[in-house]
């Protein structure tokens, strides 16, 4: 029977988990999906802040909720169809008002999967004001930066170009105990989308950035544009209160 084990390394900073990739995880092709990419990815993140004492209901009690706000991976081999991976994170410098965090997935030999960042915002969970990192006073915030090998997360321009390519209604399954769409779930919304030659081939760089809250019940329109040599997708997830995420996917 395999042992998977979980916990903080080195100097306490970094947060490991150890995992198995799922067929449920994975696409026809039996490679991790961008949903599941970017699910364990805020999974392990919620758990690390967890096991340094500051769970999501410990948050809720004091009106905090901390909400992915960008992700930015550089995918060297997507991790594939029982595979044992092993996931680093830890949280980095803070921007002026964005939380900052890093991830490296890994065989268990060492081989680099994927290199990520995300930036994060801590906001009052009945207004959704924002509460700047100076103020977020629940633990000592890292003065550190360590060396990334992906983009940092920043903005995305969808492409005057860009054309409708579908509707869908939000539904129920798609949201988390935050009431709004979880943000793994645009990954579906997002591959459905995607032109064949990017989602069966082989991704090189993976951008998602979350704009508006999208709520049960609300349409939304997928805008999308592409690359002449059909490498590069740039998609953007619109309701009528407007853009719910935007994102970029290239291929190798």
């Amino acid at each position: 029977m395999k042992t998977f084990s979980q916990g903080f390394i080195d100097d306490k900073n970094t947060f490991k988990t150890e995992t198995h990739i799922y067929f449920s995880q994975c696409t026809k092709n039996k490679v991790l999906s961008l949903t599941e990419l970017l699910r364990l990815t805020s999974d392990i993140a919620v758990e690390d802040y967890a096991q340094r004492g500051m769970s999501r209901e410990f948050l809720a009690e004091r009106n905090i909720a901390i909400l992915v706000s960008r992700n930015s991976f550089k995918i060297h081999k997507m991790p594939r169809e029982n595979q044992d991976v092993v996931v680093f994170t830890r949280e980095e410098k803070p921007e002026a008002f964005q939380l900052v965090r890093s991830y490296e997935f890994a065989t268990r030999e060492g081989e680099s999967l994927i290199s990520g960042l995300s930036t994060w915002i801590a906001v009052e969970i009945d207004t959704r004001k924002i509460i700047p990192p100076k103020k977020f006073t629940l633990r000592q915030a890292p003065e550190d930066t360590t060396e990334h090998n992906c983009k940092m997360p920043s903005r995305i321009v969808l492409p005057e170009d860009a054309k409708e390519l579908s509707r869908r209604i939000v539904g129920y399954s798609d949201l988390d105990s935050n009431g709004h769409v979880n943000n793994s779930r645009y990954g579906n919304f997002l591959t459905d989308v995607l032109p064949m030659s990017i989602i069966e081939g082989e991704i090189d760089e993976f951008r998602i950035n979350y704009s508006k809250e999208a709520l049960v019940g609300e349409e939304m329109t997928m805008f999308g544009s592409f690359s002449e040599d059909g490498k590069c997708a740039t998609i953007a997830g619109k309701t009528s209160s407007g853009t719910s995420f935007e994102a970029q996917v290239i291929a190798k």
